[in-house]
């Protein structure tokens, strides 16, 4: 499976594009403000992912400092 973001300041164009899609076979997703913050989300916690134990109170006393 591939996948395509497209972004536009037109919802018309959008829309054409997402019509053709459609007409070709090609499942469409338009994306709410709360699915791109998750994505955004998500990949910072694969960022910050590091496979290590963290003692939670000791960060959590760093973070009061």
């Amino acid at each position: 499976m591939q996948t395509i973001v497209l972004q536009s300041e037109s919802k018309s164009e959008l829309k054409l594009l997402a019509d053709l899609a459609k007409k070709l076979g090609i499942k469409v997703k338009f994306l709410s403000s709360e699915d791109k913050e998750d994505i955004g989300l998500l990949n910072a916690i694969n960022i910050g992912k590091t496979g290590e134990y963290i003692d939670s109170t000791a960060f959590l006393k760093k973070l009061r400092k």
